[in-house]
């Protein structure tokens, strides 16, 4: 039986590669057959994914909200590879401050990060996979944004993070109903706690058994295994699944 996760001559736009999530999600679209366009501002880039098969990398480094880079990188990785079958919105950013006490700075960059970015990369590859489409193409087209339990419960100390986590769902939503008749499919990721380093306050030793408390399988999550369920909606095993929210935190969003 074939492997319905199976991603073989397809190709996925990753945003906020360098590190954790994005960097692990790197790695298993490559180790399950796929091409990977890893994009990040940071310079560590093209060292963090080093180790995967140069002639299925793709690396853009520059600023996710940069919509004249999106749009080029696009037509790049469409002339390199062919197509663009799929895309992570998961750069991210933490700007922490208390509602009273937070710049218009700090909330300017969270937002612009998460949330901008988020809409500039979907709007560049869905157009693309739109034209695939009218074109004859009835290959997959998958996009998963990487939200948070802080976009459905709100975050102390991180308004703009949250803010923006829940613009997700919405963004997610609106495109799954836009797009469905492309055959596009949009759906969100929610995390809980990742052990990253963009998790690092909350793990801290100050906030540890508060959190713990709240997961009911009394741990943190690995990047590699949360990284599974994004590649469950990128492909063919999630084929009738779009609009959706999907938690993948230890069971800390349980309620009656």
């Amino acid at each position: 039986m074939k492997n319905p996760m199976d991603m073989s001559n397809r190709t996925v736009v990753v945003t906020g590669a360098a590190q954790g999530i994005g960097k692990a999600t790197c790695e298993l679209v490559c180790e399950l057959g796929g091409n990977v366009v890893a994009v990040d501002v940071s310079d560590k880039l093209v060292g963090a994914l080093g180790h995967l098969p140069p002639e299925r990398v793709m690396t853009v480094r520059g600023d996710v909200s940069d919509w004249a880079l999106a749009e080029t990188s696009v037509a790049q990785a469409v002339e390199r590879f062919g197509a663009i079958h799929g895309l992570v919105n998961n750069a991210g950013i933490v700007r922490a401050a208390l509602i009273e006490r937070m710049t218009p700075q700090q909330w300017d960059d969270v937002i612009r990060v998460h949330l901008t970015g988020a809409f500039v990369w979907l709007q560049a590859v869905g157009r693309h996979m739109i034209e695939r489409r009218k074109a004859g193409n009835t290959g997959s087209a998958s996009i998963v944004n990487i939200s948070s339990d802080a976009g459905r419960k709100g975050s102390f100390g991180q308004a703009n993070y949250a803010a923006a986590k829940s613009g997700m769902f919405g963004l997610s939503m609106t495109a799954a109903r836009e797009w469905g008749r492309y055959g596009i499919r949009t759906n969100s990721v929610c995390f809980g706690v990742v052990e990253t380093e963009m998790t690092e306050t909350i793990r801290s030793d100050k906030f540890r058994d508060r959190t713990l408390a709240n997961i009911p399988l009394q741990r943190y999550a690995q990047p590699e295994e949360v990284v599974q369920t994004v590649c469950f909606l990128l492909s063919d095993a999630s084929s009738y699944t779009t609009g959706q929210q999907i938690s993948s935190n230890g069971g800390n969003n349980i309620s009656v």
